[in-house]
């Protein structure tokens, strides 16, 4: 089976996404060489850090186009992790670039939406999901006991709640991860969400979109 090729533009825990995808048997390579994503069969989009920052950094390498292609014309399966589906957005409120647009979404403040006397920014530590479609990306996982860990200051809405696959509640219900088609991200970190960022993990490698 081809690796998974997590893209590295110099923002996101990289290599403890590679290491997660080791315990549970999977190859990946870390890469932001052109021709190695170009010929990718699924890939991994992570990132910690500003929206602009890492939009400004995808251009320089010359990948915002190939992702564009791999995404929307060839289908490759895709992961956004963190600020990474924050690049499937339109736009965020952290900054003033465009973003991929492959959701029809924005990145919003917590600022903006929060009681801050009752909730603290960044939204930090573990927290539940709200399945809202059953396919196998959510696999093995449930309402009841599954937990994420979640930092984020920002979150992701989405203009048609066909595209959101789970929601969280933190002072307001946000999407925590979305689907449409070959494009899946989550707003937690798998990689820091022990059994639960596993069995996710699995359910993306094994996942035929």
């Amino acid at each position: 089976m081809e690796p998974i090729i997590i893209i590295n533009y110099g923002m996101g825990n990289v290599g403890s996404i590679a290491n997660m995808l080791k315990k549970i048997g999977k190859n990946s390579v870390i890469s932001s060489d052109y021709n190695i994503i170009k010929n990718a069969k699924k890939l991994i989009l992570p990132g910690v850090g500003a929206f602009d920052n890492a939009i400004k950094n995808i251009h320089n390498l010359g990948l915002f186009d190939l992702l564009n292609e791999k995404v929307l014309v060839e289908k490759v399966p895709i992961l956004g992790i963190c600020l990474g589906i924050q690049l499937f957005t339109k736009r965020s409120d952290e900054g003033t670039l465009n973003g991929f647009g492959w959701i029809d979404a924005e990145t919003i403040s917590f600022e903006k939406n929060l009681d801050k006397s009752k909730y603290k920014i960044p939204h930090m530590g573990w927290n539940t999901i709200n399945i809202k479609k059953n396919i196998s990306l959510i696999e093995g996982l449930n309402n009841q006991d599954t937990r994420f860990y979640f930092v984020h200051s920002y979150f992701v809405s989405c203009a048609s709640n066909q595209d959101i696959l789970t929601t969280t509640n933190y002072g307001i219900e946000f999407a925590s991860s979305v689907q449409r088609d070959n494009i899946f991200g989550v707003q937690f970190h798998p990689e820091k969400s022990h059994k639960f960022g596993m069995q996710l993990l699995k359910n993306f490698v094994n996942w035929e979109c």
